[in-house]
């Protein structure tokens, strides 16, 4: 299996703390059957930076610490980036990646809504070559509240990614719904761990697929490898989420 969201390299982010973390990180991994994973650390996320050089040398460093190891995991560099309104000038100033060798980006909003300008500069982005992969959308409150701002953005080209532990019900009953919701409807496309530890934030990919019909669940497989060998994805026709009507105010 791939995972193409991970904060696997330690001492970037609030995701491994050091190198012994990160290995018992590949460790659980393999066991699960993931054996590539993308390392995408935060990017414009409050105090973390991590551009692209930073990346790929963390990236190194770890790979040569499982090859010594013997684990059968591998490492690729990307970024989770954090929407903001240089980010094309960034990316054409080498400062961020794309995940693996392909032409897509993670792309994560604030927890709380969707920035004015970023159907802008998701637009800008796929006029330069980058397909945006939105993370997390079933986290988002903005969505969670109206699915159809996500719809619009799938719509325009985008793709989009839901967290593993969100299908597993670790953020909640709601959450969880809403995963299934964008599932259903197209609104998808990835599956990814968003890992950070072995504990509170594993990886639980092989349990997320489980746990969805298996049909998607091959399509969101295939298309994590087709991402992470740079080929194009074949998009479904995404549907609107049904809303629940209100009867006296009341749900």
């Amino acid at each position: 299996m791939v995972d193409l969201h991970s904060h696997i390299l330690s001492g970037l982010d609030d995701g491994a703390a050091d190198i012994v973390e990160s290995i018992e990180m590949a460790k659980q991994a393999e066991k699960e059957g993931i054996r590539m994973i993308v390392a995408t650390p935060h990017h414009q996320n409050g105090q973390y930076k991590n551009e692209k050089a930073a990346v790929e040398a963390a990236v190194l460093t770890l790979n040569k610490h499982l090859y010594e190891s013997s684990i059968d995991v591998t490492i690729y560099a990307g970024q989770e980036v954090r929407m903001y309104g240089e980010l094309l000038e960034d990316y054409e100033n080498n400062k961020l990646l794309p995940v693996g060798q392909s032409t897509c980006m993670l792309i994560e909003f604030p927890s709380n809504g969707i920035p004015a300008f970023a159907e802008q500069v998701l637009f800008d982005m796929q006029l330069h070559g980058i397909t945006p992969i939105i993370v997390h959308p079933e986290r988002n409150i903005a969505i969670s509240e109206n699915p159809d701002k996500l719809y619009k953005l799938i719509k325009n080209g985008a793709l989009s990614q839901i967290t593993a532990a969100s299908i597993n019900g670790q953020f909640g009953k709601k959450i969880k719904h809403l995963s299934m919701q964008l599932i259903e409807a197209n609104l998808t496309h990835f599956i990814a761990s968003d890992a950070h530890n072995t504990t509170t934030r594993a990886f639980g990919l092989r349990q997320a697929y489980d746990a969805i019909d298996p049909d998607y669940a091959e399509y969101f497989k295939e298309n994590a490898e087709i991402v992470l060998n740079g080929g194009y994805i074949a998009k479904e026709q995404p549907h609107h989420v049904a809303h629940k009507k209100k009867f006296l105010g009341l749900f």
